[in-house]
Parts: structure tokens; sequence; C-alpha cells
């Protein structure tokens, strides 16, 4: 086969750029695998730095929203914080350690409610908006939790929606839906220094 030689030196010439490929994706593939495990080491020690800072903050919420007793945050898997998951083991004032499913809607509420202000405390954010979280609380539960509010509010604009009169008690402004004459839905706007005025759109004693 005369033709043999050159048909020789274009498969030599194919081999070797096949096997140049390999080498080369062999390479990519390690700088890659590098790059993902310096990538999950960060994010592991940025996780754990993190849920550390939350965890001691979140105690002392609990424990201050509940007026007693404490709480933690737990690794669902602590040998790889890549996949780790985070439960919440909290124990109500007399009573033993459980986890949320045990406990009332009010206490869910209010275990929320502590995490959620132990993460502003550690990372504020510009505005946080809550949606009925009070509605379960009872008297002295929403005082507390009105308290915490207003201590958090010098560093994150609260939006809550609320039918508790406790919790208005913090309000800077409240808006309010009110019905007209005509039935027609109204939008009224109070602040503080018109509660008095205005008490009886609102429903709060001056």
């Amino acid at each position: 086969n005369p033709d043999a030689p050159a048909e020789y030196e274009e498969v030599l010439e194919r081999h070797d750029f096949l096997e140049q490929q390999l080498v080369d994706l062999e390479q990519t593939d390690k700088h890659l695998r590098k790059i993902v495990d310096e990538l999950d080491d960060l994010t592991s020690r940025a996780f754990a730095e993190t849920v550390d800072k939350v965890n001691g903050v979140f105690g002392e919420m609990f424990t201050r929203l509940f007026g007693g007793g404490s709480a933690e945050l737990v690794l669902t898997d602590p040998d790889d914080l890549t996949v780790s998951g985070v439960d919440i083991s909290a124990r109500l004032p007399g009573r033993r350690p459980q986890g949320l499913a045990l406990l009332s809607g009010g206490e869910r509420s209010l275990t929320a409610a502590s995490l959620i202000f132990a993460l502003l405390k550690v990372s504020p954010t510009p505005f946080c908006m809550m949606d009925e979280v009070d509605a379960a609380l009872d008297e002295a539960n929403v005082t507390r939790f009105r308290d915490v509010l207003l201590e958090l509010q010098k560093q994150t604009q609260f939006i809550v929606i609320t039918h508790n009169r406790g919790t208005v008690q913090a309000a800077q402004t409240i808006y309010g839906i009110t019905m007209g004459d005509d039935s027609a839905s109204q939008v009224i706007s109070i602040k503080p220094d018109e509660y008095v005025a205005q008490a009886e759109l609102i429903g709060v004693k001056g």
C-alpha cells in the first residue's frame, strides 16, 4: 500500500493529539477537584463559624423571649458540613429538651422568632418582614417580643403584620385597613403621637 506511510503519519498525529488532550483533561480535572476541595473547606469553615455565632445569640434570645429555658442549634451531620442541616433542640422553662415537633404553635413561633432575631443580631439586614408571628403568643410573651423589636429596630427596619395591640405599641408608624362609609377599604397611617387622637381607629386605648 503506497499510501500506508502517509496514513500512518496521519493516524500517529491524531493519536498524539488525542493523547495530549487526555493529559490536558486529566490536569483540568485535578485542578477543578482541588478548587472544589478548597471551596468545600472554605464554606465549611464559614458555615461552622456562622452557626457557632448564631447559636450563642440564639440561646440568649430564646431564654429572653421565653423568660427562661434554653435552646441550641444542632448540626445534623457534623462530620460533613457541606451537606449538614441544622436542627433546633429546645428546653422550655420547667421542661425537658425536645424538638420543634413537640412544641405548641405559640412555642414554635417564639422559637422561630428567637432564631430570626439571633440571625439579625449576628448579621443585620436593612429590613425584615414578619407576618403575624405573634398571633399565638400570650401577653407576657408579646411584651418580651415587643421589647426585642424595639431593641433591634436601631439596626433593622421591621415591617410587622399583626392584630396584637401589644405589638402595635412598638411601631413608629402604623398602617391600618378600615372600611369607609361607602364600604370601600381605606388605608390609614398613624404616628405614635397620634395614638390618643385616633385610638378609636385602631382599638388602642391611650
